[in-house]
This record gives structure tokens, sequence and C-alpha cells, in this order.
């Protein structure tokens, strides 16, 4: 008795986030410090990321400073663009981490949370993606 309530509440769980919003976009263009480098801070939580569109310059290196919202899902960040000197997967925590890497090629390079539980959709299918726009 008790597995079948916990299997219901866990169906009803899954429905309410399945059909819950998608988040809006939120959308930052990266300036360039004295440094000469671009940095940008993101974070990531409950199947978002903020911001989830980023506008970077070609040629000029980025420090992509990412963390994680809080909760208990384990979130990561994923961009694959080894191509455009992008390409990294690294795991978020509390504390930020910074990723650094220099766009070589003008572009829209999708990044996403590559993380799912159990049988319940995927955290890019339920949100947690956006796009890196590298610009001339």
């Amino acid at each position: 008795m008790r597995t079948g309530i916990l299997a219901v509440a866990m169906l009803l769980l899954g429905c309410a986030v399945a059909f819950a919003e998608q988040p809006a976009q939120k959308r930052v263009v990266a300036t360039i410090d004295p440094d000469g480098v671009q940095r940008v801070q993101m974070t990531g939580g409950e199947y978002y990321f903020d911001p989830n569109v980023v506008v970077v310059k070609v040629n000029v290196p980025v420090e992509l400073e990412v963390k994680k919202a809080g909760g208990m899902a384990p979130h990561d960040i994923v961009l694959k663009a080894p191509e455009a000197g992008i390409n990294f997967a690294e795991s978020l925590g509390s504390e930020f981490k910074v990723i650094r890497f220099t766009p070589t090629k003008v572009g829209s390079y999708p990044f996403e949370c590559t993380k799912r539980f159990l049988f319940f959709e995927s955290h890019k299918a339920r949100g947690m993606r956006g796009v890196l726009d590298v610009t001339p």
C-alpha cells in the first residue's frame, strides 16, 4: 500500500513539473574588462540557467563563472564546440567555478545540463539549456 501511494505521488510530481512554464529568456552581453577578458556570471538551478543567452566577442578570452543555485538535484553545464575553441563539461557546485576559453569562430553554440533523474525528463528537456552567441 505504501509503495502504491509513493508511486502515485511521484507520478503527480513528475506531471506537475512537466507542465510547468519554461523560464523566460534572460540575455546578457559580456563587456570586456580592462585586462582584456570578458567575464560573465551564471547560476544553474532547478531546471534553468540565469542568464540563458550569453553574448561574447570572437577571439577575446572569456571567463564564465558558474555555480549551482541550491537544491538537492545535481547539475552541470556542457558545451561541446571544439571547432570554435569552446569545449567544456563542468559539474556545478555551491561556489563559483571559472571556465576559461577563447571563442575562435562566430556562431550560436548551445549549452545544457546533461543530468536526469531516473525515468523523468532530462534537465535539458525541462528547460535547463541556453545559447552562447559569439559575435564579430
